[in-house]
């Protein structure tokens, strides 16, 4: 592994760069849809998880057959996170397990890679939602909000804007429909084989985070996954008894004392590499529980906590993973939003936000615009009016 870093690093540069990226865009579109059909009353959060995992699994690898080498697969684990449940809930079969009902708000993320190059997604609905039966309340503001602030996001994501007018923007949006964003999570610049790269954008810092997160230039090339959580509540993320079952491997090293760490650490390496795995795909889950934690206690793997806001709050989420082309950011995952399911009585009125809001999230393609706008489900013309 020492050597890599010797070696040229690969970007959007190159068209088979793209190439990847795209393939890997088109998977987590196509699974997500397949997973957010299953989230009905009734359904199993885990089973949802589980069928996720295995479509992402399965469609990877269809690509790139003849390149045995080439190392594709789950980039983020299928986690199905409800209602004032901020992230990261997917839950192994030991653990107890969370049933839908209708109105949960449901927030599916995930993510694939192929050869290194990762493409994220998270997408929020809300049971039996239907444009006879629309969605209002604090659960249509914290959704709205979410979305408005994921497009603000999507039109500032270009080279030499910096990170701190996406983490302003975000904000203000928010505020417009009386939510906040979820403090101190990150949006991160994608590399090969790395899903949190050096530069980052954060949503509601405090001012402990603000001192530790600089600002960044974004620049032409890079990629990044930008994540906008909006919370009804205070927005700010607690762990509860929920055990963790997403981790990460780091470039930490350490002598692991006990076999089963050894076993187990050995496995992901060989597996996972640095990506994101869940407990669950381990044939074992108590050994890997064992092995697990002496792991996360010399910083050998990190864990992705499972974080809740207040019981009682809903939290919304739009991921999506965007390339910075010299023509501008080309989003590459996402689906669209049905604003027509939504109804708030709070909406965008600053007028610097919705002359963003308004603008075109691919200056290149003002021809394709209209398609565009269907895609992106730009702000209606009652709640955002151009303004000239």
């Amino acid at each position: 592994m020492a050597d890599d870093k010797d070696v040229a690093e690969k970007t959007i540069a190159e068209d088979l760069v793209v190439t990847k990226y795209k393939m890997a865009g088109e998977i987590v579109n196509r699974v997500l849809k397949q997973v957010l059909d299953k989230c009905v009353p009734g359904a199993s959060v885990r089973e949802i998880c589980e069928y996720g995992d295995q479509l992402l699994t399965e469609e990877t690898s269809k690509v790139f057959k003849k390149e045995k080498e080439l190392k594709k697969g789950i980039a983020f684990p299928t986690c199905v996170s409800v209602n004032n449940c901020i992230c990261h809930y997917s839950p192994v079969p030991s653990e107890p397990d969370y049933i839908l009902k209708d109105n949960d708000v449901v927030k599916v993320d995930l993510g694939v890679h192929i050869d290194g190059f990762i493409a994220v997604v998270a997408h929020t609905i809300v049971l039996g939602a239907s444009s006879e039966n629309k969605v209002t309340g604090r659960k249509a503001d914290a959704i709205l909000a979410a979305h408005y602030a994921s497009q603000a996001a999507l039109r500032l994501l270009k080279p030499g804007n910096e990170t701190y007018a996406i983490t302003d923007a975000v904000q203000k949006v928010a505020e417009s429909f009386k939510c906040k964003p979820v403090e101190g999570m990150l949006s991160h610049q994608l590399k090969q084989f790395k899903i949190d790269g050096e530069k980052t954008i954060i949503q509601n810092p405090n001012d402990a985070q603000k001192k530790e997160h600089e600002k960044f230039e974004l620049d032409k090339h890079e990629v990044y996954a930008m994540d906008v959580l909006v919370s009804t509540g205070e927005g700010v993320g607690k762990e509860t008894d929920t055990r963790v079952s997403i981790y990460k491997k780091t470039d930490e090293i350490y002598q692991l004392k006990l076999k089963a760490s050894r076993m187990f650490y050995t496995e992901v390496r060989t597996k996972y590499g640095n990506m994101p795995f869940n407990l669950r795909s381990f044939q074992d889950e108590t050994k890997a529980k064992m092995g697990v934690v002496e792991c996360v206690k010399n910083k050998l793997i990190e864990p992705f906590q499972v974080l809740y806001e207040k019981p009682g709050e809903f939290v919304a989420q739009f991921k999506f993973t965007v390339l910075l082309m010299p023509n501008g950011p080309h989003k590459i995952t996402g689906l669209p939003f049905e604003s027509e399911l939504y109804q708030s009585q709070h909406s965008v009125t600053d007028p610097e936000l919705k002359s963003i809001l308004n603008s075109s999230a691919n200056p290149k393609s003002a021809k394709k615009k209209k398609k565009k706008s269907e895609s992106n489900a730009e702000p209606q013309p009652m709640e955002v009016e151009a303004a000239a």
